[in-house]
């Protein structure tokens, strides 16, 4: 290798060491870190995002990227090149975006974040609301250095899904509406025909805890490489390959709130942990898009934790955890309940019908929020108004309204619909995976997770960053990224669980 080279890898190193510790004492402050301690950490969150940013953009980097090029480097398929050629995409994205915003951006998101716990606290959004108006300022700054993007909300777009266009996910938001929203209506008009109500009893926390570690080490998460640890809103951060941390929370009255959580996250975890150890600490082990990263956890929450043959295999184990809340019970009864379909408030608890519903609520404030077409102030009303037109009723309090995600107290703007792709993608990805390995039901029945996770670490983890979103999908699958295989894994599985014809 060259000595241009082995410099490039020395200084991608440094700026993941620091992306690193900076995941850190993020994880930190949204598990264990005490409320007395967030100013601090917003400066320490500051001076490592800011370091970060600009030993990334720096020039040292852009030279060496140059005379590497120059030198024919990043045009082939060898590490080098693939290294090269990564690192040139994301160098380019985030010089746009100048250090001085960065650092702005993290001490305002940790200040930001603690105000949104206080207000969900006091079910009252006006506790966030200075903070949030800081953020939107923000973003809509962030998204203006995009020169390419039409306006600010097309730009923020591009720093999480740069595959696609505000008007293409107009398009396939339409296309879904178009038959999930008849499907919950007939779904509400037999809600009779499945029953979750035995489900509202006390399930103990150390045994929640005990279900939600037994699950994801079932599907293969390794805990000599992980944690699994509380917090307000569930998410996944990875520190490195060999360090991949898992959160959720629980509800004493709900065990499918944190074990389904738990899964959602831990194929995240899983993602992580099967990246490319070749390209370890460089921008080639990351996920094209936050929708591929989504539909890793979506496939394994939903494709396979609440499909029949997990609960065929999982139901004795949990049986054994809560013999009096299961007794009289089956694994049909759990599943049928863990399926169940209705209008709800909390996009996270939302079932698989709904919960692209609660995105595009998301997707439209956003929208006229960036449009200048609504206020910050008038979030509460409005969300309570498109809840209303989406789902058919309207939340009580702002704690199950404006503030149930966390997302907009760190800026995280046009990220919502990488959830929503993260669906389509995951039905896509495994209705090919059913078509490369016959008898997978058969499989997770007995507990085997390990061929779906196998087919996934070489179609997808493995892959890194090499190529796009629409191409990766596309080379995994053999089709085009579409709602096809979605529609058809919604309306086959909830078209027999409610009856319906």
């Amino acid at each position: 290798m060259s000595e241009d080279y082995e410099r490039l890898l020395e200084l991608l190193a440094e700026v993941s060491d620091l992306q690193s510790a900076a995941s850190v004492l993020g994880w930190d402050e949204l598990t264990y870190m005490p409320e007395g301690g967030a100013s601090a950490r917003g400066e320490q969150m500051a001076t490592l995002s800011r370091l970060a940013h600009e030993r990334f953009t720096s020039d040292a980097v852009g030279q060496l990227l140059g005379k590497l090029e120059a030198a024919g480097v990043g045009h082939g398929d060898e590490p080098a090149d693939l290294v090269v050629h990564e690192t040139r995409v994301q160098y380019d994205r985030m010089k746009l975006v100048p250090g001085h915003w960065v650092s702005r951006h993290a001490e305002a998101s940790s200040k930001a974040y603690q105000a949104w716990a206080q207000a969900r606290q006091a079910k009252d959004f006006s506790l966030f609301a200075p903070d949030l108006q800081v953020q939107v300022d923000l973003a809509k700054e962030r998204g203006s250095y995009v020169p390419t993007a039409a306006d600010s909300y097309q730009g923020l777009l591009y720093f999480h899904e740069p595959d696609f266009s505000v008007d293409e996910l107009d398009r396939l938001f339409g296309d879904l509406a178009s038959f999930l929203s008849p499907l919950l209506k007939e779904i509400s008009a037999h809600s009779q025909r499945v029953d979750r109500s035995w489900t509202d009893v006390e399930w103990p926390e150390a045994d929640q805890w005990r279900a939600f570690r037994l699950a994801t080490e079932a599907i293969g998460f390794d805990y000599r490489h992980g944690r699994l640890d509380p917090t307000i809103h569930p998410f996944e951060t990875s520190f490195d390959i060999d360090d991949v941390r898992l959160t959720t929370r629980v509800i004493p009255r709900d065990l499918f709130s944190g074990f389904f959580g738990s899964l959602h996250e831990a194929g995240h975890g899983l993602y992580e942990r099967g990246m490319p150890v070749a390209f370890r600490r460089t921008p080639m082990a990351q996920a094209p898009s936050s929708g591929m990263h989504e539909s890793q956890s979506r496939l394994w929450e939903n494709q396979v934790g609440r499909g029949r043959p997990f609960w065929q295999f999982f139901f004795p184990r949990l049986q054994a955890l809560f013999p009096e809340q299961l007794r009289g019970k089956s694994a049909e009864d759990v599943y049928r309940a863990a399926n169940w379909s209705g209008p709800s408030f909390n996009r996270t608890e939302a079932d698989e019908v709904s919960y692209n519903l609660h995105v595009i609520l998301r997707f439209r404030l956003e929208r006229r929020l960036f449009a200048g077409q609504l206020t910050v102030s008038e979030l509460p009303a409005a969300w309570r108004e498109e809840t209303r037109a989406l789902l058919g009723v309207e939340p009580a309090d702002d704690l199950i309204g404006v503030l149930q995600d966390v997302h907009w107290s760190h800026g995280g703007f046009a990220a919502f619909p990488s959830y929503t792709l993260g669906n389509v993608i995951a039905a896509q990805l495994m209705a090919a995976a059913r078509r490369a390995l016959p008898g997978l039901d058969q499989d997770f029945t007995r507990g085997e997770f390990s061929g779906l996770l196998g087919w996934l670490k070489r179609e997808v983890h493995q892959q890194g960053a090499r190529f796009t979103t629409k191409a990766l999908v596309e080379r995994a699958t053999g089709e085009p990224l579409g709602i096809g295989a979605y529609r058809a894994y919604i309306e086959e599985k909830y078209r027999e669980l409610y009856a319906l014809r």
